[in-house]
């Protein structure tokens, strides 16, 4: 046995640290790892073609034989969508709620996983995960999704607790309410680490009345309304569902299927639409508009997709709604970074419309990340010896850094991290030298995950600015002469220069270079295409003043056997 009761704890983050999205961190205490979500984010618009992004596994794989459990706080795609990757990469157990664990089955079900092959455990607040003389212990938070859990990882030195997303408003509904018993059970907070991305929280309200007397007004129209809102945003959807409940519309939920957490909330009760309320609409024809006046529609998706459903049902695409001057449309999705342009567009073509626009901005609508006061009432709470702020960009962490400084915290007590920078905690004390250990971004597109480098994405972003030049040439190399060609072909691109005299121009370099590699005695295939490629680039260079990618195209005939 061992004589002396103390633990190395390291904490550090793969992902989340000076970035929205892609969450990650590694607690580790005597070589055991816990893994704490596992999540995407979604590029900013500079990412050509990219679908999400990932954290790099590399440490991971390199201690594969430490790691524990990976335990999700909630549904989130920035927390669990990476889930599926990392349980082929390694099969570990995964401990989350009864939701969460329902979304974890759906993520693993459309990358054809089969969730029974996998070691899922859903638990509530009242489980205790035992390993040695470590115990994780789950607390309730309110969020915007159902059963969203803090997480307490309780060692002889003291807790590391991590509270993803959370906020202390009140809410009714007990999928969505804080345990403050459990929270209250935390003992000896060694390391805090709560989220960063509501300090910006200023102006925000802190209650539900405007919202609802909005929703309210809106429903107080004779006609048909549509609602525009994010599908993670359940808890506000619930909120919409009831007051057109109260108001005895007839509720479509729209997109249902494709929206993972909005499917898995009405097929397992976590959303609620009364059955009398609930209408499935079929597509319009001769017969039928589904533009009865006591309808109410509701429109889901995640980032730019309400706006897209909206630019649809105003076009006559739409398959379901067609949108008139009659409608009443309430927006409740203030666009996130990146959708900004395809949002303002879309509230400019429904003013066309003439349909009556309700759009509710950020400051109306209560925010489902902790702000300034939710922040030092957690401080209150469990009076940690540190704070580490996760889960933001970096202004968003060195905001919560000044939040816990004006709480009395000290400057040597507020820890700002990078990804990938680990700080240890020896005996209960923070060593000075902090180490930093590999990490990165795994990029996804479409079905292809990780290899998608630096070289692809430039030529995706040269292929958008400057299009593309395809030099084509019918050679026989064993009589060494070109048989036709070289001939040149553009896609994309555009120049003021005589187009002419450019291609000409082209030709007349690649038709040189080949006839110099026939000099040789063996055509070196690679070196010939990289000497047209620097030649020619050079050239276009010179007289267009752009910069297109050049793809030299060499066919081999054997003139003899034609």
């Amino acid at each position: 046995g061992e004589l002396y009761n103390m633990s190395k704890i390291k904490f550090c983050a793969l992902g989340g640290l000076g970035e929205n999205g892609k969450n990650l961190y590694l607690v580790t205490v005597d070589e055991r790892i816990f893994i704490l979500d596992a999540g995407i984010k979604y590029p900013s618009v500079d990412l050509y073609g990219i679908d999400a992004v990932m954290p790099d596994f590399t440490y991971l794989i390199e201690n594969k034989e430490k790691i524990a459990c990976v335990i999700l706080t909630h549904g989130h795609e920035e927390n669990c969508g990476a889930i599926a990757e990392l349980l082929k990469t390694f099969n570990v157990p995964v401990y989350a709620s009864k939701f969460t664990i329902s979304i974890v089955n759906q993520i693993l079900t459309e990358n054809n996983l089969n969730p029974k092959d996998y070691l899922l455990f859903s638990v509530d607040d009242t489980f205790i995960l035992t390993y040695g003389q470590t115990s994780v212990s789950f607390f309730f938070t309110s969020h915007s999704i159902p059963e969203t859990f803090g997480i307490s990882i309780n060692t002889e030195d003291g807790s590391i607790v991590y509270v993803p997303d959370f906020s202390f408003g009140f809410t009714k509904d007990s999928h969505y309410q804080t345990s403050f018993d459990k929270l209250n059970e935390v003992k000896n907070c060694l390391l805090l680490c709560p989220e960063s991305l509501g300090v910006n929280n200023i102006n925000r309200v802190n209650n539900d009345y405007t919202f609802n007397h909005m929703i309210n007004d809106a429903l107080r129209s004779p006609n048909r309304v549509v609602f525009a809102m994010y599908s993670y945003d359940l808890n506000r959807i619930q909120k919409v569902v009831d007051l057109c409940v109260s108001a005895n519309r007839k509720i479509a939920v729209i997109g249902r299927k494709v929206q993972r957490i909005i499917n898995v909330s009405m097929n397992e009760g976590y959303l609620n639409v009364p059955s009398e309320n609930l209408v499935n609409l079929k597509f319009i024809d001769e017969n039928n508009t589904n533009n009865d006046k006591d309808l109410a529609v509701i429109i889901t998706g995640v980032r730019h997709e309400p706006y897209f459903m909206l630019q649809r049902m105003m076009t006559n695409q739409d398959k379901l709604i067609k949108l008139t001057s009659d409608d009443v449309v309430v927006t409740i999705c203030p666009p996130v970074i990146g959708t900004e342009k395809i949002a303002t567009r879309a509230l400019d073509q429904l003013s066309k419309t003439g349909s009556k626009v309700i759009n509710l901005t950020k400051d109306i609508i209560k925010s489902s990340h902790a702000d300034s006061e939710d922040l030092k009432m957690i401080y209150q709470m469990l009076k940690p010896k540190y704070i580490c702020p996760v889960i933001g960009e970096y202004r968003h962490q060195y905001m919560h850094k000044n939040i816990a400084l004006e709480a009395g915290y000290l400057e040597n007590q507020v820890i700002v991290l990078d990804n990938g920078q680990e700080i240890t905690f020896d005996n209960g004390k923070l060593l000075e030298s902090s180490i930093s250990i590999e990490v990165g971004d795994v990029l996804v597109d479409g079905s292809i995950v990780g290899d998608i480098n630096e070289v692809v994405l430039k030529d995706r972003e040269q292929l958008s600015l400057e299009g593309a030049m395809i030099i084509v040439t019918n050679i026989d190399a064993r009589n060494s002469k070109i048989i036709s060609g070289p001939k040149v072909y553009t896609k994309g691109f555009t120049s003021l220069c005589d187009q002419e005299l450019l291609y000409d121009a082209i030709e007349i370099k690649t038709k040189e270079i080949i006839e110099r590699t026939f000099v040789n005695e063996f055509i070196d295939w690679n070196q010939l295409k990289t000497d047209i490629k620097e030649n020619c680039t050079k050239e276009v260079r010179t007289l267009a003043k752009k910069s297109p990618i050049i793809i030299p195209v060499i066919i081999d005939i054997n003139e003899d056997e034609l």
